[in-house]
């Protein structure tokens, strides 16, 4: 079971709306849903609620987490919240803007690489372990590497702000899975892709009088 859900950003009204707050946004969107309210704590470094049998059917409780200790350094307050209630890598999902997929997309896995996310490399290096689960909020890339610092740091147009909290309104279905432990499940709602817009149709003619 997911115990420690973590939302990747940066702290500061500058960060807000850029794209590289997408784990925030995920957060958020969480904590409304489950009624529960972010605070700030110094011992972990960061946003925190914690949920006691957020579901019906999951066991508590469970914490939310925005670390607000930048991006580079997300595994100082990650770390510090998942020893301290002896949380282990598999039962931690870490939400984080992904480069590889276009907006409107998300992928679910457990461990592999930082693929050079910032936010990943730190808390695989302060967890001493890749073993946890990730959500990948696909961002789009800029197409070339060099632009790739400010392109994450810059808001997206509308179009494509809405096509990713659209991915976050249908990650909602996979939470209780996810909370319940059963990511097969999880992982197949997460990857269902969107039923595609019926085409208008063309309204009958009316007969000529």
């Amino acid at each position: 079971m997911i115990r420690l859900l973590v939302g990747l950003g940066n702290p500061g009204p500058q960060y807000e709306a850029t794209r590289h707050n997408a784990g925030f946004w995920w957060i958020d969107d969480v904590a409304r849903q489950l009624g529960a309210s972010l605070a700030s704590e110094r011992a972990h470094q960061g946003l925190v609620a914690r949920v006691n049998r957020p579901l019906a059917g999951v066991e508590g409780p469970v914490w939310l987490l925005q670390p607000q200790t930048y991006m580079n350094l997300s595994g100082r307050s990650v770390a510090a919240l998942a020893r301290f209630f002896k949380i282990e890598p598999p039962e931690i999902l870490v939400v984080h803007d992904e480069l590889d997929l276009p907006p409107g997309q998300m992928k679910i896995k457990r461990g592999g690489g930082h693929a050079g996310h910032n936010g990943l490399k730190d808390i695989q290096a302060q967890l001493g372990s890749p073993d946890f689960w990730r959500l990948r909020l696909g961002i789009g890339h800029p197409g070339v590497k060099a632009e790739v610092a400010d392109y994450v740091l810059r808001k997206p147009p509308a179009a494509e702000r809405e096509a990713i909290e659209a991915c976050i309104t249908r990650s909602r279905a996979a939470l209780a899975p996810l909370l319940r432990g059963e990511m097969e499940v999880a992982s197949r709602l997460i990857h269902a892709r969107p039923a595609a817009p019926r085409a208008p149709q063309d309204t009958p003619a009316e007969p000529s009088r």
